[in-house]
């Protein structure tokens, strides 16, 4: 089982997957203030600010020195999983802690230490997992980087803030997008953009992006048909908030696509994902180091839902 953030996205479409990978790890400090009540399409004033942001976001995205212990409580077609994530300098660790609300088995349990004990055994096997997680950064960054170009934007007023959003009631702005005529994709990676339209949310007190919606409005393919497509009315959604020490990561994801692999394959994506419970951990947290963080937080859960445990560990 793929311990990445980016684990229910495998499926190899790396546009696809790109576009939910867009916001971990966003620092952006980058968006304008200015909140015009209407535009015309790519006007001045939302080009700059998409532009300003993904200059931001790009360089912020290479900044991996602020790190999370954090949760993740994910609903698919196989039913609800609960994990526990812990970012290291190594590579992303990962543990499942309940399935459909029930703690794991002892067998099961031991089955994820065995797993995670794998990885401390094999350095190879630890710097290929690091190596696939580096790969999804940047064909991230190959998409981030193109929504400038690939999209035309305009003001669509504004929305407020909620709380999960980190900021009760502040007026966010609103753009949407749809794909830009004279754009042409450079790669697989960018092909998915040309049948993309929705909107974006941004915060313009901390400037940063708040969520992205985004949906196929016509069936797109990929490897120039070749190698599959995605339906048309394919979704996600992306939120991001405030999680403290001024840093924001993910908090909830929404992928929803149907389509087909080298022709013949059916393949179906459907999750809602709701990450919380952030907390910081040392910027040079070892995988080792985090192991034995997701298996204390184990046990302190464990002990919460059985009601012993000490109000410090409830406040988490």
């Amino acid at each position: 089982m793929r311990e990445d953030k980016q684990a229910g996205k495998i499926l190899g479409i790396a546009g696809a997957v790109a576009w939910v990978a867009l916001f971990a790890g966003i620092g952006a400090r980058c968006l304008l203030a200015a909140t015009p009540q209407a535009s015309p399409p790519n006007s001045s004033g939302a080009i700059e600010l998409v532009r300003s942001a993904v200059a931001n976001e790009v360089a912020a995205a290479n900044d991996a020195s602020i790190k999370h212990l954090f949760r993740s409580r994910k609903q698919t077609l196989q039913g609800l999983q609960t994990r526990l994530y812990v970012e290291t300098r190594e590579a992303m660790a990962g543990m499942t802690i309940a399935y459909n609300d029930q703690p794991l088995t002892p067998e099961q349990m031991q089955g994820e230490e065995n797993r995670l004990a794998g990885l401390l055994r094999d350095p190879e096997q630890l710097k290929r997992k690091h190596s696939q997680e580096q790969e999804t950064a940047e064909r991230t960054q190959r998409i981030v980087k193109a929504l400038p170009d690939a999209f035309l934007y305009e003001y669509d007023g504004t929305e407020n803030g909620a709380t999960d959003q980190g900021k009760d009631g502040v007026p966010l702005v609103r753009l949407k997008f749809r794909p830009n005529p004279s754009y042409r994709p450079p790669s697989r990676v960018e092909e998915v953009l040309v049948g993309m339209q929705g909107f974006v949310v941004i915060d313009p007190k901390s400037r940063r992006i708040a969520k992205i919606d985004g949906t196929l409005f016509k069936e797109v393919g990929f490897g120039w048909g070749i190698l599959g497509h995605l339906d048309k009315g394919g979704h996600f959604l992306v939120e991001q908030r405030e999680v403290g020490d001024g840093s924001w990561e993910i908090s909830h994801m929404s992928l929803s696509f149907t389509g087909k692999i080298l022709l013949f394959k059916n393949i179906s994506i459907r999750s809602d994902e709701v990450l919380s419970a952030f907390r910081r951990v040392a910027d040079d947290t070892t995988f080792a180091q985090g192991v034995e963080m997701l298996k204390a937080e184990r046990v302190k859960l464990a002990q919460v839902r059985a009601g012993v445990s000490s109000p410090e560990a409830r406040s988490h």
